[in-house]
């Protein structure tokens, strides 16, 4: 029985490998033919584990350790020799081609990283995405239903996550484009300076060649994508200090909860708790940068941030440090007054959402808590400001970096837009919505909602958190991330 499932996911040499032997006969016709790409350093050892039940239960050839390959190659390659093979009449290989799934096993870096490939390969039958949770805050997968926490390594748990794959939906998912340009600065670098390397992020930010035609005479540009959120702020300066920490005793960071705790602590250390009393205000978000946002196609609006706002996070799916949702489903007078929607996946829409400190991230703990909502845009632009700072944190999709700014210049600029979509897939437990499934809520759910847009109070906070129930941690809350 356990041969007869797999034979459902295998897929034969001559498909994954050039210029093989055409087999003639094939012992399976898969109805759900996968690419598996697994990131054998992701999760201690389970990434190495999981490598190896997955080469033994299917065909060698079709599993990839992103360490050695990857994922543009491979598929560019099987791909190619899929549309050979098609044009030579190849039944078979068409109808792999048509029903091919990918799945990937990592973090929201790695999985981020697949994302990227597939969107900028533009294949002629683009392949829907599995996610396998193998990092710290895992936000991708848990926003499609597949979980938070590492999974199991042995046959039983992969057969029984192969069996979820058959029984999962399609949905679309925005893919947004991020470009920084500034002078270049008389004296100095203004590279991104990360914690660790990234050697497997093809969306990581970077700078553009001179051949590119984003590239200025007298400027240095940025590019990269994410697919989940952009950050600014301190929740990015505590999770940088938490990838240098880890570059430093890697051996200390071997399993998901130890990871988690250390963060938490450095997001006590960092001063994140105590923002008022540790964190200056010039590097609160309104005193380094102005924003733009447009709404509505050509229409740039300034945007306003309150004064106390130290972390801002551009969001694209409904998990944010480890599975919570900061925009919330904004109730029937919020969408009236503001003209605000439910956080769509696939709509072209950026949640925009402001946090004052740690206390303040604290609240999308109690039911129905979020931050503080600034906007929704289809483009959104920051414009820093001259002298405001040498330098600020940013993040995406979880991996930080430390961005020097020219202090002489007032000409930085970061713009994030919408640049393409890819299909993922989606277990019937998925927490994203799409604004063309007729079962996401469009304007009929409501919400006991209290934004709290300018009231900043900290004693409210306090009144709040100090005393409650809430302000414990429960036990099964991934606190991966603390913002």
């Amino acid at each position: 029985m356990a041969v007869e499932f797999l034979n459902n996911f295998k897929i034969p040499d001559y498909i994954l490998v050039p210029d093989s032997k055409v087999e003639k006969s094939h012992e399976c016709d898969p109805v759900c033919p996968v690419l598996v790409f697994i990131n054998s350093k992701s999760g201690g050892q389970l990434g190495g584990e999981l490598l190896l039940t997955y080469r033994a239960l299917l065909n060698e050839k079709q599993v990839f350790d992103l360490g050695e390959h990857p994922p543009d190659k491979a598929l560019r390659t099987i791909y190619a020799n899929l549309e050979s093979l098609k044009k030579r009449g190849d039944q078979f290989a068409m109808k792999i081609m048509e029903r091919l799934k990918l799945i990937v096993a990592g973090g929201d870096g790695t999985a981020g990283w697949l994302l990227g490939v597939v969107c900028d390969l533009k294949l002629s039958h683009p392949p829907a995405i599995a996610t396998v949770p193998l990092g710290t805050g895992n936000n991708l997968p848990f926003a499609f239903g597949w979980g938070k926490k590492n999974p199991g390594t042995d046959q039983r748990s992969v057969e029984a996550f192969l069996d979820q794959v058959t029984k999962t939906k399609e949905m679309k998912i925005d893919n947004l484009h991020i470009l920084m340009r500034m002078r270049t600065p008389k004296e100095g670098s203004c590279d991104p300076i990360p914690p660790l390397e990234l050697p497997h992020s093809l969306h990581a930010f970077h700078r553009v060649s001179e051949a590119d035609e984003l590239n200025m005479d007298g400027y240095l540009t940025f590019r990269g994508g994410f697919w989940n959120y952009f950050s600014m702020g301190m929740d990015a300066q505590v999770s940088y200090a938490f990838h240098s920490e880890r570059k430093l005793n890697p051996e200390k960071f071997k399993n998901q909860l130890v990871n988690q705790t250390t963060y938490a602590k450095l997001g006590c250390t960092q001063g994140w708790f105590f923002a008022p009393l540790i964190h200056p205000a010039s590097r609160n978000i309104a005193q380094l940068t102005k924003v733009k946002f447009m709404q509505k196609p050509g229409q740039w609006q300034d945007l306003y941030i309150p004064p106390s706002i130290r972390s801002i996070v551009c969001l694209n799916l409904p998990s944010f440090s480890g599975g919570f949702n900061p925009w919330g489903t904004p109730n029937r007078k919020k969408q009236h007054d503001r003209d605000l929607t439910p956080p769509y996946v696939d709509d072209g829409l950026l949640e925009v959402v402001g946090f004052r400190n740690a206390w303040h991230g604290l609240v999308l703990l109690a039911p129905k808590g979020h931050g503080t909502r600034l906007a929704q845009a289809h483009r959104i632009r920051f414009e820093f400001c001259k002298g405001g700072a040498d330098h600020t944190f940013m993040r995406i999709d979880g991996e930080p970096w430390k961005q020097p700014l020219p202090v002489d210049d007032d000409t930085v600029v970061v713009e994030i837009s919408h640049h393409g979509q890819v299909n993922m897939l989606a277990t019937h437990i998925c927490k994203s919505q799409s604004m063309y499934d007729p079962s996401s809520p469009h304007h009929d759910q409501e919400e006991d909602d209290s934004d709290g847009e300018i009231e900043d109070s900290l004693a409210e906070e306090y009144r709040k958190f100090g005393a409650a129930d809430t302000f414990r941690i429960p036990d099964e809350v991934d606190i991966s991330e603390l913002s």
